[in-house]
């Protein structure tokens, strides 16, 4: 699986004769090769492909890179030397580069060293990361049902003494032990004070009867992430608990009922908020509704307030609200949907009805 086709499809419309691609993440999705951090450099023109890394991947790239030219870099060849002999080659002179990845540094040893004029272009890349082909959703959903089974398990560990982290650390196990090649982002397992804190760490801190327990947590199948939250009782909940969480319940289902292709991240995301504002706990809901999954765990589009653009055809976002009361409890309920002009896919097939256990 690469995308190389459709990012050379999108460099003339974007006044580009080449895409340079140092970001892991969009070297993978190029390429469907993954190398880590800084090792590797796509380059994309309206020619060719090229996939340039060290001697440390060459081989692995060989055999997995379909549609592009593999060149090692070395102390000889260092990667502005490979990247050259193809601009002076092809005769490129506008160069698209990751304006939103790159550092300064790097920035200043490519204006230095490329023969090519490098032109801000991150976000052809967003844009067309944002639609999901087949293969992809079907790798977003296979890593959705081993997060799932990861779940199922673990609601069995789940009982007063029991520390967060070691919850945390059962999920993590148990995605890799059924097929996962990574963990999507650290998990998150807080409880009762602690879940006011949405990104809380999980700690120490023992598992009470009468709290709730947040987790959210993924994993990473075919390159592609998976997302999901789900919270859950204790022994026995109080009248505010069940009010809180039915709450978020009733406000992530309008925001799936909203999530459709042409309807803007903030409309979807006001469906939501509508209902945790009209219940009284505006407040303390904070993050925005949704982001995309994908490559990355967080990536375009977003269901937020602020993005007022249509979202396309083929975008998957999480749908995530959540109600946060400092020092006392937290809720988060969060799925995964595909948008499609008629409405959406849920993916995520984990009940969300209030579990007590």
């Amino acid at each position: 699986m690469n995308h190389f086709a459709k990012i050379t499809e999108s460099l003339e419309t974007q006044g580009l004769d080449a895409m340079l691609l140092t970001c892991e993440a969009n070297r993978f999705y190029a390429s469907g090769f993954h190398s880590s951090g800084t090792d590797g450099i796509a380059l994309v023109t309206r020619r060719h492909n090229y996939y340039f890394t060290d001697s440390r991947y060459t081989e692995a790239a060989a055999r997995s890179v379909q549609n592009a030219e593999i060149r090692e870099a070395n102390r000889q060849h260092p990667y502005s030397a490979l990247i050259n002999a193809v601009i002076d080659a092809e005769g490129l002179k506008r160069i698209g580069y990751e304006d939103e990845y790159v550092t300064v540094a790097d920035w200043r040893r490519y204006t230095e060293k490329l023969h090519g004029e490098l032109v801000p272009a991150s976000a052809l890349l967003w844009q067309l990361r944002a639609v999901k082909d087949a293969e992809e959703r079907d790798c977003l959903i296979q890593a959705q049902r081993i997060a799932e089974r990861a779940l199922t398990e673990t609601l069995n560990d789940i009982r007063p003494g029991v520390p967060e982290r070691e919850i945390a650390a059962l999920l993590l196990y148990r995605m890799l032990h059924y097929g996962a090649e990574d963990k999507s982002f650290d998990p998150i397992v807080v409880s009762g004070p602690n879940g006011s804190l949405p990104h809380g760490v999980p700690g120490d801190k023992p598992i009470q009867a009468g709290e709730f327990v947040t987790m959210d947590f993924g994993c990473k199948y075919g390159g592609y992430c998976s997302d999901m939250t789900r919270t859950v009782a204790v022994g026995h909940v109080t009248e505010e608990m069940d009010t809180v969480y039915h709450t978020v319940l009733q406000a992530q289902l309008a925001g799936i009922a909203a999530a459709r292709a042409g309807v803007s991240g903030a409309a979807v995301d006001g469906a939501a908020r509508t209902v945790i504002e009209n219940a009284g706990y505006g407040a303390f809901f904070g993050h925005s509704f949704g982001h995309g999954v994908g490559v990355e765990i967080h990536e375009s589009p977003n269901a937020s307030p602020a993005n007022a653009q249509p979202l396309p055809a083929g975008a998957v976002i999480s749908a995530e609200p959540g109600i946060y009361l400092p020092g006392k409890l937290g809720v988060r309920i969060e799925d995964v949907v595909i948008l499609s002009e008629t409405g959406c896919e849920d993916i995520t097939l984990a009940p969300k009805e209030l579990m007590i256990l």
